[in-house]
């Protein structure tokens, strides 16, 4: 990506459930988001954050922690297939047939190392970004997820909240498609289809115009 976009790239090695449970893995992001912001050569009003899966639950918390700290504002959030919502880990009406890749018990077994001691009270909405309230101000968003992944529900749904908070979102659903498959099937035409969606968005966001709706 970095070469492909002229950009810097920064790969942030945060610390890891279980051993070091939320919010250790979120606050490691936020130090390296605001360490970026001050390097020299870096525009600190361009800078995008993303991951995939549980890395995507993490950059969106990351752009929640930063909007409510306010030192370091983001252009752009890119959310692959992201784990936002511990509340799906306890549906019922999931057909396991329809999963590749990651189910029921990998989300439960997940989110217990994610939020350790704290998944016996209330969720921080900070660990799980799905249970954020107020989600304007928020960056644009570029936020895709396959329709046989198990998390396509909770994507979709925070979609539709950030669209209707304000925020430019685009959301590309792949039919179909399950958690990972443009890892494990780099070369399919609809894995290059869906990574060079999001790298147009980051064209946009870091090198042109802000991403519209």
């Amino acid at each position: 990506m970095a070469d492909r976009l002229g950009t810097v790239a920064v790969a942030v090695e945060y610390r890891l459930a279980p051993e070091h449970p939320f919010p250790t893995p979120l606050e490691d992001c936020y130090a390296a988001l605001r360490w970026l912001a001050r390097q020299p050569g870096v525009d600190p009003e361009r800078i995008a954050i993303g991951g995939d899966s549980a890395g995507g639950g993490l950059a969106a918390a990351l752009a929640l922690l930063a909007k409510e700290r306010g030192e370091v504002h983001p252009v752009l959030q890119v959310l692959s297939y992201p784990m936002l919502d511990d509340r799906t880990a306890t549906r019922t009406d999931i057909d396991p047939r329809q999963l590749r890749m990651w189910s029921q018990d990998n989300n439960r077994f997940g989110w217990g190392a994610y939020l350790g001691s704290q998944a016996r009270h209330e969720v921080p909405p900070l660990a799980a970004p799905a249970r954020y309230e107020d989600l304007s101000g928020l960056p644009a968003t570029w936020i895709g997820v396959g329709t046989h992944d198990l998390f396509h529900d909770e994507v979709v749904t925070f979609a539709d909240r950030l669209r209707q908070a304000g925020v430019a979102t685009t959301l590309e659903v792949v039919p179909g498609a399950y958690h990972g498959f443009d890892v494990l099937e780099k070369k399919a035409e609809v894995s290059r289809s869906y990574r060079q969606a999001q790298l147009s968005a980051l064209d946009a966001a870091v090198n042109g115009d802000t991403m519209q709706t």
